[in-house]
This record gives C-alpha cells, structure tokens and sequence, in this order.
C-alpha cells in the first residue's frame, strides 16, 4: 500500500511519540495519540465467559471516550490509517482495539512497527505496511484473561479469611512476593560464622603496603588457612613473632577483558539501579520519553534511543557500521577489533529475538553534546546507554595481573593487583569492579626481604544473603523465565503498591501482610506459587504468538485444575489472624492486624477484650510504638521533665507536663562543615536529617535558607582530588571513603573500626 500523496493518519501512543513522527513524515500525514489503551476488559464480573470459550468482552475506557471520538472523526477523512503503537505484544493489541472501534472500511487500516524513531526506520515502516498479527494479540489476550483469572477468583477468598483485607492476588507478582519471602526466611534462619583476618603490614623501600595472611605451606602441608576463633589468631600471631618475611612467587597472568553487550531490558534496569540509583519504574518511564523524542533545539524532537522493551542483544548493520566510523575516527583503530563483536542471544526458550538492542539512534550525538537540552535523569541514563553501546563494539581491554606470595616461616601471605596495558573499550564504560581503587605495592621480586612493620587480626562474622533489591529481583525474575521485559516494573510496584513489600534503602522487605499472603497462597495454591509453572506459562504465551499453541486450549488446560483448587481452598483454608512481631505494651500478649468497621486496619490485643490496647498500621507494615528514654534535659518552655520518643522525622524531646506538652528535635550532627554556607560565609552544618518517606540523609542545619544534602553520612576530610566532602560508603565490596561530587571517582579504603 502506497501511502504517497495521501491523506494519512497515523495513529500513536503517546503525544510525545507524535511530535517526533510529524517531524519526520511532513505534511501529509497527521498524527494523533491513542494515549495508551482505549478498551479493557468489561469490568463487571470476569468480563470473559468460562463456558464459552472464555470469549471476552471489551469495552471502551470511560475516559477514553473522547479519545474514540476524535480518532473516529479523523479516521473518516484520511485516505489511509496506519496503526504505530509499540512494536511488541501488548502495543500489537492496542492496535487491534484501535482497528475494532474505527467506524471506517477495514481496507483503509494498515499496521506499522519500528524499533527506533528515526527517519530511516519511521519512512521504511510506512512504505511497508502489514496486517495486524493476531498470532500476538491472542497471547496478549490470553495473558490478560489468565491474570484476570487468578486475581478474580483467588481475591475474594483472601477477602473472607483474611478479616476483610482488600487484598489482591496477581498471578506473576505472587511468586515475585514468594521470590522476596523466601530470601527472607533465609536471612531469619541464618546464623553467622566467627572468622579472622590476620593482615601484616610491610615495608620495601620506604614503601607501605598490606598483605593478608591465606595459606600454610610447611612440609608436605599446603592449604589455605581458616581461622574460627581469637584462640587460633593468637596462636597463630604467636608463631608469627620474630619471623622474616620474604617474596616466595610471583605470578603474573596476561588477560583479556571483554566488553559486555549492549543493554537489554533487565540489564538496564539492573545497572540504572546500581549506578544512578533509579527504580525500575523510574528507569523506564525516562526511557520512554528518550525513546519518543527530546527537543534538540534547532533539530526538533529527535528519538535518541531504540525501543527499550527488549530481550534481544542483537545490533543492526547500520548500528554496527556507525558505531565503527566514530570509533576509528574518535579514538583510533586500535580501538576496534578485527572483526566486529558479536553478541548471541542467551540460550533460552523463552528470549524473543525479534527487537534490537537498547542502543542509542544517532552515535554522533554524544551524551555531552545534547547534555544542555536533558534533564539531569535523562542525560544519566543516555550517557549509560550511550557508553555501554560504544564499549560493546570496541577492543578488548588488555590487563596484566599479579599476585605475589610472600613466606613467612611457612605462612602465605598474599596481595594481588592488576594493571590496564591498554584500556580498550574501558576508554568510554568501566564497570563498577574498575571503581575499586587498585591495591598499590612496590616493585617487588622473587626473593626481596621485605621490612616488617606489625601484624592486625581482625575479627568478622558471615553475612546473611542481601535481600533483594529491585535490580536483583530483576535478574532473579529473568533467570527463572517469569515475566518479560515489559511486566518487570509493573510487578515490583504492584507488591509495593499492595503494602507487601517494603523498600528499606534500595531493599525490598516483605511487611508482616506480605509473608502472611504468601504463606497462604503457597499453601492453598501451590501450582500458581510454583516457579516452573509460572515460567511454563510464559512459555505457552510464547507459544501462542508463535502458532505453536492455541489460546482457548491454555486456558482450558489452566481452569481445569485451578477451579478444583479454588474450591479446596474455599473449603480448607480457616480464618486467617496477622500476628505483628510486636508484643502487646500492656499485657505482654500478641499484637495482631485488625480492621475497623469503616475498613482502616490497625494493631489490636490478642487479649481483647480484657485488653483492649490498640497501635496504628499501615501500608501493610506495623509503625511500631516504641518506649520513650528517660532523659535529664528539661524543658526549654516550662523546666519541666522531657522523655525522647521517636516521631516519623526521627526523635526528639516531648514535654511530660500535660500542660505544655512541648517538643523539641534532637540534632544529630556530623561535625562537618557545609561547604556551601562556607562559600556563602555563613556558620551552617551536616546534621542528620529524615525525609518524610522515612529515608535519613545529612542536610544543611541552615535550611530552608541552605538546601545542601548528601545521602551518606559525610566525614571532616576532603577529597584530594577535587576538595568536595568525603562520604562514607559500605558496599559489598568493602567499605570506602568516596567523594561526594558524582563526577569524581575517588575513593579509599576505610580503616577496619569504622
């Protein structure tokens, strides 16, 4: 279908998608936005029927009423209608409820896709036009009878035994709840190790360095050491006195370190939490916005980067031929391989290899080069995209790596290091491992005696495994083949959204209604918990857009077994009481969640009615009461006695006298200067400081007239480097002092007693 010289609409999903297409197509063709979904599922009852096929009804979006309308109107004076919602599954059914509810001939209504809104890519769709794919617009509908199955039918029975909570059942966030259950009851269960570290402190040349003690070689004994106990450290340090210390091997190994490939769906949505600490909700809406289109000034809205929901590593020739111009030309030849990189997609069933890459559109503009026209999220964001595409094509990075043993009356002691003989594709993305500053030592050789200064032991305990983060959940979903790119942030909001799940810093802690749900559902409705299942699904979804399965007979399969749990568990499963891990103040007795007559839940006694003591709850965790300290300091407004007690910005003093009743914070101050009050000549300080959603961070003593923060807890030093204020930092790989300022990489390494 030509579509030249004609009037054309194109219909889109989001206005933003619009500007950006009118600036490529022209005059010829409007475009107007759909502004997501227009039809949904009829909302009384199941809006499907289970005895027929589980054919469903659909029905106009109240508000998306007007939206029709005006689709309609301009639908019947186009010579054609093009269909460019999202080039995936659920934009495919957008489309198809666009098609349905025009009021024009069917043989004016095309479907296009692109994976990226350039020029090139918008012009090629348009000139080849197709039908719409119903293969995936059945899945799409399959997927959304099946949750809306699950959540229908397994809802109200949680409503009658869970003392009226409107709680909700989704079919994939359920086991994503198990997911972060289950890590917790390991975190419960866990119990810690006692180990030691004995570290010697030597000296070569005037030069300082640490080795830590690892392995005993004496005679025919040579094992790596593990010391349990303070008795085993000093026993050890004992045998240690008056030994010499000298270089016994040293080992060097050349490697080669590989760039990674550009970012799928879930990487991204990993690194953008580690790195810019971003949600996932958060990642995706600012890639949604890069992906429809900026304003570039004189260039206009231009889609800075391919379709972001994606499991596919593949790379376009084009991409591949523009990414090698700009790198031989920017850096060198050296910096391109001999043959381009090449990344296969995983070897999994359940990968659909249909999209490219996230990478950006336009290699030429770099990150810095539209940086004024960004707001600070999106210019963090392209630039990660933007750098991780570029290292994906280049060299490899050339490392040399050494590790030194040193003797000491039979006792090994080791230190490692690396160096970068040629950076590679490191010149534009380091990972986080290249942030870990190097361990420096002298130049050393096999047989150097080295002066020794003193030896540290150290005691430690094993941790318990981290929860999960919204990054980890992310990779954990993919590894077991749940959910797909474009359900990854829908589900991590909807169990927090819910109340069962929490966010402490970056980690996610099921509330005391969460593990309770969950319990529940692993015992009545093993199957929909059960992780193979969950991804055998998935599979058949698949399936199903593949033409290697039909919709009906999936959900037939489904319902079978599933109405006869559903009805074992209406019958088997008793009335269920939320015990809070908090005792009653008053009696001693359990606190257990209950619901008012007007549906707002709160804390009361087990003991009721002898004890009627009740606590507030909410967002389905337990805001606990805790007990007031007793304190000296007396009250600034009457001298009366205070207590402390703890509010939701942290403690502060409460008068005792009823009559006053005065309050008054408690500053909890780091001793650091605020560097911007200095600057401005004003006395102001980091005092610690707790946002309203719970989250403690130091501010300036001086606000509102000074808005300073850092989000660790900051130290008198300054960084060498670029004199900001230095941070402390507790990571898994150790804990740090690092500068504040984002754009500077210092670190190092924090003392043991911090």
């Amino acid at each position: 279908m030509s579509t030249k010289n004609e009037n054309t609409l194109v219909i889109v999903e989001s206005p933003a998608k619009s500007k950006t297409i009118k600036k490529i197509l022209g005059s010829n063709y409007t475009i107007e936005a759909s502004y997501g979904h227009i039809r949904d599922l009829a909302p009384k009852g199941l809006g499907f029927d289970i005895e027929h096929n589980f054919e469903p009804t659909f029905v106009i979006i109240p508000e998306k009423q007007k939206v029709v309308t005006q689709l309609n109107k301009l639908a019947k004076s186009a010579d054609t209608v093009l269909l460019a919602s999202d080039p995936d599954r659920e934009g495919e059914a957008i489309a198809w409820h666009i098609k349905e509810v025009l009021k024009v001939p069917e043989s004016k209504i095309r479907r296009i896709v692109f994976n990226e809104i350039t020029p090139k890519a918008v012009r090629e769709a348009v000139e080849n036009p197709h039908e719409i794919d119903m293969l995936k617009v059945e899945a799409q509908k399959t997927r959304q009878i099946l949750d809306k199955l699950v959540g229908f039918k397994i809802s109200p029975i949680l409503w009658e035994k869970l003392k009226n909570f409107r709680l909700s059942a989704g079919r994939v966030q359920s086991v994503a709840l198990r997911i972060i259950c289950e890590r917790e009851d390991e975190i419960d269960k866990f119990v810690p190790q006692e180990y030691w570290k004995i570290m010697a402190n030597l000296e070569k040349d005037k030069f300082p360095f640490t080795a830590e003690l690892q392995r005993i070689a004496k005679g025919a004994k040579d094992e790596k050491l593990e010391i349990n106990s303070e008795e085993e450290a000093k026993k050890i340090l004992k045998e240690l006195e008056g030994a010499a210390y000298k270089v016994k091997k040293i080992a060097t190994r050349n490697t080669q370190r590989k760039p990674q490939a550009p970012y799928i769906t879930s990487t991204l949505q990993r690194e953008a939490s580690s790195r810019l600490n971003f949600g996932v909700q958060k990642t995706m809406q600012v890639a949604q916005k890069l992906y429809e289109g900026i304003e570039l000034g004189e260039d206009g809205a231009v889609g800075l980067i391919t379709y972001m929901r994606t499991d596919s590593t593949r790379v376009s020739d084009d991409a591949v031929a523009a990414a090698k111009e700009f790198i031989t030309y920017n850096y060198g030849d050296i910096y391109y391989p001999k043959t381009p990189n090449s990344y296969e997609a995983k070897k999994k069933a359940n990968v659909q290899d249909a999209h490219e890459a996230i990478r950006p559109t336009y290699i030429e503009k770099t990150p810095e080069s539209i940086k004024k026209f960004l707001t600070p999220e999106q210019f963090k964001l392209y630039k990660l995209i933007w750098s991780r595409f570029m290292a994906s094509q280049m060299e490899a990075a050339a490392v040399k790596n050494i590790t030194i043993d040193i003797d000491a009356e039979g006792y090994i002691f080791k230190i490692g290091s690396s160096k970068i003989e040629f950076d590679g594709f490191l010149k534009v993305y380091t990972d986080e491992e290249d942030e870990t500053p190097p361990q420096k030592h002298p130049d050393l050789k096999e047989g150097d005696v080295l002066d020794f200064i003193s030896l540290d032991s150290t005691q430690h305990f094993t941790q318990p495994p981290a929860r999960y983060s919204e990054a980890t959940l992310v990779k954990q979903l993919e590894e077991y083949g749940i959910g797909r790119p474009s359900t990854y942030a829908s589900i991590i909001t909807k169990i927090q959204q819910r109340g069962y799940v929490e966010k402490l810093e970056k980690a996610l802690k099921p509330t005391i209604l969460g593990r309770t749900i969950c319990t529940q559902l692993l015992e009545h409705f093993t199957k929909i918990m059960d992780y193979k299942f969950t991804a055998d699904m998935e599979l058949k979804l698949d399936n199903i857009a593949d033409n290697k399965a039909n919709g009906v007979k999936v959900l037939n399969d489904f319902w079978k077994p599933f109405e006869k749990t559903l009805n074992a568990a209406q019958e088997n499963m008793g009335a269920v009481v939320i015990k809070a891990d908090v005792k009653c103040p008053n009696c001693g007795r359990d606190m257990v969640v209950k619901t008012s007559r007007f549906g707002k839940q709160f804390l009361g006694c087990s003991g009721y009615p002898e004890c009627k003591t009740m606590m507030p709850y909410g967002e389905g965790k337990v805001i606990e009461k805790t007990p007031d300290e007793e304190t000296d300091v007396k009250c600034e407004k009457c001298g009366g006695k205070t207590v402390i007690k703890t509010g939701p910005y942290g403690k502060y003093y409460q008068c005792l006298n009823d009559k006053c009743k005065a309050r008054k914070g408690i500053v909890v101050s780091s001793g650091v200067e605020c560097p911007k009050c200095k600057e401005a000549g004003r006395d102001g300080e980091l005092i610690q400081r707790r946002s309203r959603y719970g989250k403690y961070f130091w501010g300036c003593s001086k606000y509102p007239d000074c808005d300073f923060v850092v989000w660790s807890e900051p130290i008198k030093e300054k960084c060498p480097d670029c004199g900001s204020i230095l941070v402390k930092k507790f990571l898994k790989k150790g804990n740090f002092f690092a500068c504040s300022s984002k754009e500077c990489k210092y670190t190092k390494p924090m003392p043991e007693e911090e």
